[in-house]
């Protein structure tokens, strides 16, 4: 016992002393999560739109004001002529072009109807749609407000309800998502190091004839990297919920507990990674290319995987990441305990032990 204790201790010195392994272990997922949480967004703000006026009456102009008195779009210019759409575009500067129609405020008054066209530049069709969505909240918010004594006679009149996130706030999606990368790239990417490391400074020999059985040198691994990974999951969550406002609807115990679970899984697939690289550089290729991708483009973070073709569907399922967001989201947005988590939760602990075994496994080998 007291030989396991030495060895998490000259672990815990080798991190310490190494700069580079703490900036990576502390410093990067912090601008990350500021990264993510303040610049990647899909919502809207300060959108430069142009304006074709054919009818320059008092209706447009309370149109155009409404539009350009919000936050979303800002009108950098009136253009006289269609001619004019085309170049304004190509310049990259206007997002949207909105062109009312010839007489738009005598049609309104006596057709009931007068055509506001809204032109988007769809080389983003994300922005393009979201500009569009926008517009025409906008203009149908002017024509409720306008017609309050107007009722047809018959009327349907929907009305939505955004439930965990009313305002719509992209940071409610992308902070689970970042944490989950975070601790999921970093955690693996610094233990897949851990046994390459010894074999290229030449302590793995040291190791091979040690006393110390491999399981624990496994987890003699992935202990000082369990309590690094946890202050690195409460500093996030801590900037979620103080920068970001992100809400913790549910127990914070089980969003502790759950942190960990998942924390022990990426340390215990680098660990993995680590007994079957033969180099740190090899090692950290396959925890880098190998993970952040299917991390990124499988976990459902960006894109809902309900959305993907069925085998992409049914790779998803073998990613860890995939199974912490949806607990993330479950505890942080909707306030739902182990009861509803526990599918999600028995996938995460089955995972760990494999990939514990494995390397336990992959290890034994090498000392042969």
């Amino acid at each position: 016992m007291k030989r396991f204790i030495g060895f998490i201790k000259k672990e815990f010195y080798h991190i310490f002393r190494d700069t580079r392994s703490l900036f990576i272990l502390f410093g990067m997922p912090i601008a990350q999560v500021m990264l993510f949480g303040f610049a990647i967004t899909n919502e809207i703000n300060n959108v430069n739109i142009a304006v074709f006026d054919k009818s320059k009456d008092a209706t447009t102009q309370e149109i155009i004001n409404k539009i350009t008195a919000s936050t979303y779009f800002s009108n950098q210019q009136f253009i006289t002529n269609e001619a004019e759409i085309e170049s304004v575009f190509k310049k990259g500067n206007i997002k949207a072009v909105l062109v009312f129609e010839k007489d738009f405020s005598e049609k309104l008054t006596k057709e009931n109807k007068a055509t506001v066209q809204i032109i988007t530049d769809a080389t983003d069709p994300n922005t393009a749609n979201t500009v569009n969505n926008y517009v025409s909240s906008i203009l149908q918010k002017y024509q409720q407000e306008t017609n309050k004594n107007i009722k047809p006679v018959y009327q349907i009149t929907p009305e939505s309800r955004m439930v965990y996130n009313a305002e719509l706030k992209s940071v409610f999606m992308f902070v689970p998502g970042v944490m989950t990368i975070i601790l999921m790239l970093v955690s693996a990417m610094m233990t897949s190091i851990s046994i390459t490391r010894e074999k290229e400074l030449g302590t793995m020999e040291i190791l091979l004839v040690s006393p110390i059985k491999p399981f624990q040198v496994i987890i003699g691994k992935v202990v000082p990297y369990i309590f690094l990974s946890v202050i690195n999951a409460i500093v996030i969550v801590l900037l979620s919920i103080f920068i970001f406002g992100i809400p913790v609807q549910g127990s914070l115990f089980l969003l502790g507990i759950q942190s960990v679970l998942f924390i022990i899984n990426a340390l215990s697939l680098g660990i993995l990674i680590s007994t079957i690289s033969k180099t740190q550089q090899t090692a950290m290729m396959i925890s880098l290319m190998g993970l952040m991708l299917p991390v990124i483009l499988l976990s459902g973070f960006i894109f809902p995987i309900s959305s993907m073709p069925v085998p992409l569907q049914i790779i998803s399922h073998v990613i860890p990441a995939k199974w912490f967001i949806i607990i993330l989201k479950g505890i942080m947005l909707k306030g739902v305990g182990i009861t509803i988590l526990w599918k999600e939760t028995l996938i995460l602990v089955a995972m760990t032990v494999f990939f514990i075994v494995l390397s336990i496994k992959k290890y034994k080998i090498r000392l042969e």
